[in-house]
């Protein structure tokens, strides 16, 4: 297992918290934003969700890594 494994792995794991759309996944479950008021930032809930909002703002990139890291597969395999 190289490096570069890993920090793929890791890469599609990000991608996958970063597809989930609050609306439809995450509010009927009690994962939405709503869920952070209350003072509850500091249980493991809140930064679970906390982790959520902050990967749904790295989406360009998130993108740019992918790309490079499809460039970077293509050309060396």
């Amino acid at each position: 297992m190289s490096m570069y494994t890993i920090i793929t792995a890791f890469l599609m794991f990000v991608n996958a918290l970063a597809i989930l759309n609050e609306e439809r996944f995450l509010k009927p479950y009690g994962w939405g934003f709503q869920e952070m008021s209350g003072g509850r930032v500091a249980s493991l809930k809140g930064q679970i969700i906390g982790l959520l909002h902050a990967v749904q703002y790295l989406r360009v990139p998130l993108i740019v890594m992918n790309v490079i890291t499809i460039f970077g597969k293509l050309l060396f395999g």
